[in-house]
């Protein structure tokens, strides 16, 4: 069962809508850090901060999509073991 047909594929407008966002986000906060009044090392902290939260954002919603997805393979398994189950007992019943 391919999971896509259960959630619908998303349209490349909604897919570029996600970049143009990521992107546009990235860019304004760099802007903001580059424009502070602040010395640069100070300017380097903020941007080492802005990269390690894009970064953990990034892999804790990774993270977050591998564990649901095991998670509905294992309920599938279960579910087909189930089935097996319910289908043994209807024949032994005939």
């Amino acid at each position: 069962m391919n999971p896509q047909a259960t959630n619908g594929p998303h349209s490349p407008a909604w897919v570029s809508f996600t970049y143009a966002s990521f992107i546009g986000a990235i860019v304004m906060v760099a802007l903001a850090i580059a424009f502070l009044p602040l010395d640069i090392w100070i300017k380097g902290y903020f941007a080492i901060g802005m990269a390690m939260l894009v970064q953990s954002s990034i892999t804790v919603t990774k993270t977050l999509r591998d564990q649901h997805e095991g998670a509905k393979l294992v309920n599938r398994i279960e579910d087909a073991k189930t089935e097996r189950l319910l289908m043994g007992m209807e024949r032994a019943k005939e």
